[in-house]
């Protein structure tokens, strides 16, 4: 089995899907909350087999997905990008280095960026935001090895950066705010392609310098659990026995008609952890093509080993039933995108 080396593994595999994913809590310096997650995606177009996708003429193609999330107003301002185009000199340096725009915008795109600048330094650039990070923890290796198997026939390799200090910028109806807070980082690669499977997935980041990240996993009928926790002194802790219990009414999407549980009890015996999460925004739901998933913040509250304790985090679920088909997502992304693009070339004096 592979052991995972940092730096080394924080840059690019030979698999067939891989991700960088980010998400964290931060406060302007009015004491407004925002939220954001930034995720960029690799693929190999045909082993990966995302429908819309696997027709496209390279071998390996990048996506970006990103929300920003305004608590006090309850907006977000998602930018989902189907097709990103990285710079030739991305994944040429000692540390984690990648330069990537969206080719389908045509006047007023900035450049996104992923970059370590230094061991336990990073730096997020998109449109909405810029953010340097620095991670306070040595990173969580998920299961103890950072390679888990999933299901009968699934695996992954996966780390995360529990507790990254962050400070820079967003940017709110075109006006940038400085901000700072905490942030997490996900990391995995994996040789699988796409199915229809279904998990819901925790971070959280606990007041008491405590991080966990836990998880249910669906392949047809198999389950996979898994509670992974970062302690105060930066010891780790594994568990496979956990529940998650969905409480309260579900939210139903007026797009897609997917019902998603928003608030969770998740309980691990073996380490006394009795913990009640709630949504911080409802309207979350994110479309990819037709593969539409819930992703945004938290907030956590219960017990950890008998203790009383509050705390931040973010939930993923993913692989609820959608009424979402192929034909309506072109439709209405081609009218979408005709729409950009007429606006961008109205701000580039294209047209009066």
């Amino acid at each position: 089995m592979k052991t995972l080396k940092f730096p080394q593994d924080e840059k690019l595999h030979d698999s067939i899907i891989e991700w960088w994913y980010f998400n964290g809590h931060l406060k302007s310096e009015d004491g407004n909350a925002y939220t954001f997650m930034d995720c960029l995606f690799k693929a190999k177009t045909k082993a990966v087999k995302i429908p819309f996708l696997s027709n496209l003429p390279k071998k390996i193609i990048y996506f970006s997905h990103s929300i920003l999330s305004d608590i006090k107003n309850q907006k977000n301002y998602p930018v989902i990008d189907y097709l990103s185009m990285i710079s030739k000199d991305s994944w040429t340096k000692p540390l984690l280095f990648v330069n990537y725009i969206n080719p389908l915008i045509v006047g007023g795109y900035v450049n996104s960026a992923i970059e370590q600048t230094d061991l336990n330094q990073y730096r997020i650039k998109t449109e909405n935001l810029d953010l340097n990070l620095t991670s306070i923890k040595q990173p969580l290796t998920e299961g103890g090895s950072g390679f888990l198997k999933l299901g009968n026939t699934k695996s992954t390799f996966y780390y995360s950066l529990t507790n990254l200090k962050t400070e820079g910028v967003i940017k709110v109806r075109d006006k940038w705010i400085k901000v700072t807070g905490k942030s997490w980082m996900d990391h995995q690669w994996a040789d699988v392609s796409y199915t229809k499977d279904y998990w819901t997935w925790f971070s959280i980041q606990l007041e008491n310098n405590i991080e966990l990240v836990c998880f249910e996993y669906r392949e047809k009928d198999n389950k996979t659990y898994l509670a992974s926790i970062s302690n105060q002194n930066d010891q780790q802790e594994h568990f496979k026995a956990v529940k998650l219990t969905p409480i309260g009414q579900a939210w139903k999407s007026k797009k897609t008609k997917a019902i998603y549980y928003l608030s969770w009890r998740i309980e691990v015996p073996a380490k006394n952890i009795d913990l009640v999460v709630k949504p911080l925004v409802e309207d979350q739901e994110i479309i990819f093509g037709t593969i539409n998933y819930w992703e945004g913040p938290i907030s956590v509250e219960g017990k950890f080993n008998n203790q009383s304790v509050k705390g931040q985090g973010f939930i993923e679920l993913v692989g609820r039933h959608s009424q979402y088909g192929n034909l309506k997502f072109i439709r209405e992304e081609i009218s979408n995108r005709m729409k950009n693009i007429y606006t961008d070339l109205k701000k580039i004096n294209h047209f009066k």
